[in-house]
C-alpha cells in the first residue's frame, strides 16, 4: 500500500512517502448503508428500535433508522401487532393499525395522518406483494427478491475508499501515475471534516488488517502528518466565527449557505450546542418545515445535468466523502452491505430494472430520461384526475388493476391500450405498482438506509443538506425518475382544495410504495416497521417540499471541482513543460488570438458554432447576465429557429470542463472566477 503524507488540517497533499503497507484487496461492490449511532451522541427517538452491542455502541436495525419514529410515544397499545403476521402469510389476518388523530396541519411530524399509511400497507399486503410475489409480469412470473450481504471485516472501508477514488490508499497494485496524481489532486481539495472522514476510514482499515495479518503496520500518525500547532488554533477560530453565524440561524434563518461545506457547518453547530449543553431533538412537537431558500450566487446555480460527465464523476466522489463527513459529525456511522445480484426481467413494463426500461425506450426516442409508461400514467392523471378526491390514497379494484397491468404489458408499445377507459384511481394504483415492482428500490439498495438515517440528524437544515447529497449520489435514471415523481406529487398537492390530498396525505401514502421494496416485510419485525413509518413518511415529505433545492449541486462542491481541475492542470503543465521545454510557445494558435486582448479590455467573445452567426463580442458590465447574452444572440441571428429555452450559454475550459449556465449568472463575476474559459452557445436537451 502506498500512502501520502497529508496535512489534514489544511487538507493539502504532499509527495508520496516511502512507507509501504501491504494490504489484502477485497474486491467487493459498494453496498447499501445502515446506520450505527455512536455512544457519546445524544439520541432522540425510539430506544426500542435499537440494540446495544457489547462495546456499548448503538447498532441500527436492518434497513431502518434507529431513532426517528414518533411512534415511541404511542405506547404498546398502538402497536399493529397481531398473532398472525401478514408478512408470513398473505391470507392471514391483517395487522391492526395504530390509532392516529387526524390533523390538517402540514408542519409537525407528530401530526402526520398515519392512518393512511397503514391502510396503504394493508392494500399492499392484500395484493400479495408483502410476501415478495410479483404481479407485475402479468404471467405469474416469480421475481427474485433484492438480496443483501453483510460485508466482511474491512470490506466496508475498502468499498468506501474505492468509491471515493482512493483505492491507492490501501492497494499497491494501482501503478497508474495519472491515477496517483488524480488522487493527490482530489485530496488537496478536501475540507477539514472531509479529510477527517477519509483518515477515519484509513485508520479503521489499518487496524483491521493488523489484526488479520498480525503484522506491524505504521501508525496512522506516521502516514498523515498532524497539523502545525501554530495553525490549529487559527483554524478553529475561523470556523468558530463562521459557525457562530450558522448557529444563530440554525432553524430560524431560512437561507441555506451552500458556499461552506455542510459538514463544516454541522461541526460548528454541534460544537456550539455542546458548549451550551442544548439537547436538540428533530422530532419535537413544534417541529416545523422552514421555507428554505438558496443564497443568491452571482456565478450561477448549478443543477444536475449542467456539468460534463467528467466533472460529474468528481462531484460524486466529493459528495460521497462529504455525506459521510456530515453523518460523522452527528455520530452516525453509515455501514455498507453488499447488494447481491438477482435475476430480473429483461422485457416488459412492470418488474423491469429502470436501466433496462430506459434502454428499450431510448431505442424508440433517443434522450428519454423517464420510462414511457410512468410518464404516460402521470400524464393521464394530470389531464383529468388531479381534482379526483383521494387520488393516490383510494386504491383501484385489485382484480381490475391486475387485469389492466397485464393489458398494459401486452399493448402499451403498440398504442392499443384504452387510456380513455382507464379510471383515475386505477391509474394511480398502476403508478404505485410500477414503483413497488421495480426489482431494485428507486432510492437504491446502496442508499436506502442512508435516506432513512437522515431523520437522525439534529436539525431540518442538516436533514435537507443530507438529502441534497443523497440525491446527487443516485444513479442518473433514479435521479430523473424520482424527480418526475416528486414533481407529480406536488401537482397533486396543488389541487388539495378539491382532491383533499395535502402534503402529509401524499407523503404517508407514497412512503410505503417507495421504501417497501420487494420482500421488504419479510426482513423486518413489526416493531421495526412501526418505527420506520413516520421516518419514511418524513423523508418523502422533505423530498416533495424541497424538490427545487435537492437537484442542485452546492457551490462548495463546484468550487472543489474547480480546485481539482486546476491542481490537475498545474501538475500536467509542469510535466509538459519539462518534457517539451518551451516548444508549446512556438505552436501556431487559431486565428482568434485576440481573445485575451478583448478580455483585458472588458470584452468576451461568445462562440456559436452551430449557427450562422459564429461569434459575437460582448462588453462585460455589472448587470450582464447569461440570459441577456442569449437574448442578444437571438436578436442578431434571425435564422435561428430554436426556442430560447432550448439554448444554453456554456462555460467551457479553464477550471471547469463544461457547465451550462443558469440564466441569472452574472457574466463579469463568473469571468473573474474563470478568466481562461470560453463561452459557447449550444442547444441543450432539458
Amino acid at each position: 500500500m502506498v500512502l501520502k503524507n497529508v496535512d489534514w488540517n489544511q487538507a493539502q497533499t504532499h509527495t508520496m512517502g516511502t512507507r509501504l503497507v501491504h494490504y489484502l484487496r477485497i474486491g467487493g461492490r459498494t453496498g447499501h448503508y445502515t446506520v450505527q449511532q455512536n455512544q457519546n451522541t445524544q439520541h432522540c427517538g425510539n430506544a426500542s428500535s435499537t440494540s446495544v452491542n457489547k462495546t456499548g455502541s448503538l447498532t441500527s436495525l436492518p434497513l431502518s433508522s434507529s431513532g426517528s419514529g414518533s411512534w415511541s410515544r404511542s405506547k404498546a397499545s398502538s402497536s399493529p401487532r397481531s398473532h398472525s403476521s401478514p408478512r408470513h402469510s398473505p391470507n392471514s389476518r391483517i395487522r391492526l393499525r395504530p390509532s392516529c388523530q387526524r390533523s390538517n396541519s402540514q408542519d409537525s411530524l407528530d401530526e402526520l395522518e398515519m392512518d393512511d399509511y397503514w391502510k396503504e400497507v394493508e392494500n399492499i399486503t392484500r395484493s400479495g406483494e408483502g410476501t415478495g410475489r410479483s404481479e407485475g409480469g402479468g404471467e405469474g412470473e416469480v421475481q427474485e427478491e433484492e438480496q443483501q450481504k453483510t460485508p466482511e471485516e474491512g470490506e466496508q472501508e475498502e468499498a468506501w475508499l474505492t468509491e471515493a477514488g482512493l483505492a491507492r490508499l490501501f492497494d499497491n497494485s494501482y501503478t497508474d501515475h495519472d491515477q496517483e496524481e488524480d488522487s493527490a489532486a482530489f485530496l488537496s481539495t478536501l475540507t477539514r471534516t472531509q479529510a477527517a472522514a477519509v483518515e477515519r476510514r484509513v485508520t479503521s482499515l489499518q487496524q483491521t488488517l493488523r489484526r488479520r495479518n498480525r503484522q506491524h503496520f505504521p501508525d496512522v500518525r506516521d502516514i498523515f502528518r498532524p497539523p502545525d500547532k501554530e495553525e490549529e488554533p487559527r483554524k478553529k477560530e475561523e470556523v468558530s466565527e463562521n459557525g457562530q453565524k450558522e448557529v444563530t440561524s440554525a432553524e430560524v434563518e431560512t437561507e441555506l449557505n451552500v458556499e461552506v461545506a455542510f459538514s463544516e457547518q454541522a461541526l460548528t453547530y454541534r460544537d456550539n450546542h455542546q458548549l451550551l449543553k442544548v439537547n436538540t431533538c428533530s422530532n419535537s412537537a413544534d417541529d416545523k418545515l422552514p421555507n428554505f431558500k438558496l443564497l443568491r450566487d452571482k456565478t450561477g446555480q448549478t443543477k444536475i445535468g449542467d456539468l460534463s460527465p467528467l466533472d460529474m464523476k468528481k462531484v460524486r466522489r466529493l459528495v460521497h466523502v462529504e455525506m459521510t463527513a456530515l453523518f460523522d459529525t452527528a455520530g452516525l456511522d453509515l455501514k455498507t452491505h453488499k447488494a447481491v445480484k438477482v435475476k430480473t426481467k429483461e422485457i416488459g413494463l412492470f418488474g423491469v430494472p429502470l436501466t433496462t426500461l430506459l434502454e428499450q425506450d431510448q431505442r424508440r426516442a433517443p434522450g428519454t430520461k423517464v420510462p414511457f409508461v410512468l410518464k404516460r400514467l402521470i400524464c393521464h392523471i394530470e389531464e383529468d384526475g388531479l381534482d379526483t378526491e383521494g387520488i393516490l390514497r383510494i386504491p383501484g379494484a385489485a382484480v381490475r388493476v391486475k387485469s389492466l397491468c397485464q393489458e398494459l404489458e401486452s399493448s402499451f408499445y403498440e398504442g392499443m391500450f384504452p387510456w380513455q377507459q382507464l379510471k383515475q384511481h386505477d391509474a394511480a394504483s398502476l403508478l404505485k405498482l410500477f414503483i413497488r415492482e421495480l426489482p431494485h428500490p428507486l432510492l437504491t439498495v446502496e442508499y436506502l438506509s442512508a435516506f432513512i438515517a437522515v431523520n437522525n440528524l439534529p436539525t431540518k437544515k442538516q436533514q435537507l443538506q443530507a438529502l441534497n447529497l443523497l440525491v446527487l449520489l443516485l444513479p442518473e435514471p433514479n435521479q430523473d425518475t424520482l424527480k418526475a415523481l416528486v414533481e407529480f406529487f406536488q401537482h397533486v398537492i396543488d389541487h388539495q382544495a378539491k382532491n383533499k390530498m395535502t402534503l402529509n396525505n401524499v407523503s404517508v401514502v407514497m412512503a410505503p410504495n417507495i421504501f417497501m421494496f420487494k420482500g421488504f416485510r419479510s426482513k423486518v419485525t413489526e416493531q421495526q416497521e412501526i418505527s420506520m413509518a413516520t421516518s419514511t413518511a418524513n423523508i418523502v415529505r422533505l423530498l416533495i417540499r424541497y424538490q427545487n433545492l435537492l437537484w442542485t449541486i452546492p457551490k462548495f462542491i463546484v468550487t472543489q471541482v474547480r480546485q481539482h481541475n486546476m491542481e490537475s492542470q498545474r501538475k500536467q503543465n509542469k510535466e509538459r513543460a519539462v518534457r517539451k521545454l518551451l516548444k508549446k510557445i512556438t505552436i501556431d494558435r487559431p486565428a482568434d488570438k485576440a481573445l485575451p486582448e478583448e478580455s483585458s479590455q472588458g470584452f468576451i467573445r461568445v462562440q456559436a458554432p452551430q449557427f450562422s452567426k459564429v461569434s459575437m463580442a460582448l462588453q462585460l458590465t455589472e448587470e450582464l447576465q447569461a440570459a441577456d447574452v442569449l437574448t442578444r444572440f437571438l436578436s442578431q441571428d434571425s435564422s435561428v429557429t430554436v426556442k430560447s429555452e432550448d439554448l444554453c450559454l456554456y462555460e467551457i475550459g479553464g477550471n471547469i470542463k463544461e457547465r451550462c449556465l443558469d440564466g441569472e449568472t452574472y457574466m463579469k463575476d463568473l469571468f473573474q472566477l474563470n478568466p481562461a474559459a470560453e463561452w459557447v452557445i449550444k442547444t441543450v436537451q432539458r
